[in-house]
């Protein structure tokens, strides 16, 4: 059985589609304070609470866990500046009571959703993995330290991998929150709204990459012979703006709406991509969607909505 938590959210409930799929019975935990309870597969056993909280893990002793995904978390640079105890409680803290579980349990396999947000603002592009890291927001500064417990644990006997995910798109994205996901954000308001309002300038750049990627690379870190602790980045690896995004998407929909700019969020990029070449040498997964063919499949599928 493997524990993949956060299955009601847009990342976690493709990646448990994908091991039920190949055969696997999966557990998951989810707060539901972003996710959708319709998102978790049916043949999945539901724990609601978070992941944060001792005494919701301990729901976990009751079933035989034999790997873990961990994919739950507050995942906005911008609600950690609102909130930031209750992003380190759902981002690290819950890391570390789930990286326990593990040891007590005798778990040997934790691969963890951390974010390209770690590294910050950074001269030299395509990131690697072998950047210093110098988080602007208090979502990174948390994914960052979780990491650090994943390296700690490693040395206790449980193979770990982080999993640093650039920006992912896709259908089934949350169209709804419009403090989270670049790109949904964008289309929500281009969708739904009279404008599209722009939290930033037009030329800062992001590396997008498609759902059905990242939940292949989960799919093959988690299968990987590894020992110790690692981490890859997970993306396109080339950058596109703001500015050719938002034109993007009135293409595709045929039609256009003003853009108003406004002042940046706290602790948001300028702007990023990374290289994937580590994870493609090491792990041999290849991103398969370009920008392009995976925009129009999500906005074929928000039109639908």
């Amino acid at each position: 059985m493997i524990l993949v938590t956060g299955a009601a959210g847009f990342i976690g409930s493709k990646v448990t589609k994908q091991f039920i799929a190949a055969g696997y019975k999966t557990i998951t935990i989810d707060n539901l304070s972003t996710g959708l309870l319709e998102n978790i597969p049916k043949d999945t056993i539901f724990i609601e609470g978070s992941c944060g909280n001792k005494s919701t893990i301990e729901k976990l002793n009751d079933y035989p866990i034999a790997g873990i995904i961990h994919i739950a978390g507050q995942s906005s640079g911008e609600v950690s500046f609102e909130d930031p105890q209750y992003d380190l409680e759902s981002n690290t803290l819950s890391t570390l009571l789930l990286l326990d579980f593990a040891k007590k349990r005798n778990i040997k396999r934790f691969v963890f959703a951390s974010t390209m947000s770690v590294y910050g603002d950074v001269s030299k592009l395509p990131v690697e993995e072998s950047t210093i890291p110098e988080p602007k927001s208090f979502y990174a500064c948390g994914k960052l330290a979780s990491e650090s417990y994943l390296r700690v644990y490693a040395g206790l006997g449980i193979e770990t991998y982080s999993l640093r995910l650039f920006n992912v798109y896709g259908p089934g994205q949350n169209l709804e929150n419009l403090k989270q996901g670049m790109l949904s954000i964008y289309l929500a308001q281009a969708l739904h709204n009279d404008e599209i309002i722009v939290k930033g300038s037009g030329d800062r750049f992001r590396d997008f990459v498609y759902i059905d990627d990242v939940v292949e690379a989960f799919k093959i870190a988690y299968f990987n012979s590894y020992q110790g602790f690692d981490i890859f980045n997970v993306c396109n690896g080339y950058p596109i703006t703001v500015d050719s995004m938002i034109a993007k998407i009135f293409k595709n929909l045929n039609y256009t709406k003003p853009v108003t700019f406004s002042n940046n969020t706290l602790g948001d990029q300028n702007g990023i991509y990374g290289s994937n070449e580590k994870i493609m040498t090491n792990l041999g997964w290849i991103p398969k969607v370009n920008f392009e063919d995976g925009l129009q499949s999500m906005i074929e599928w928000g039109l639908s909505k």
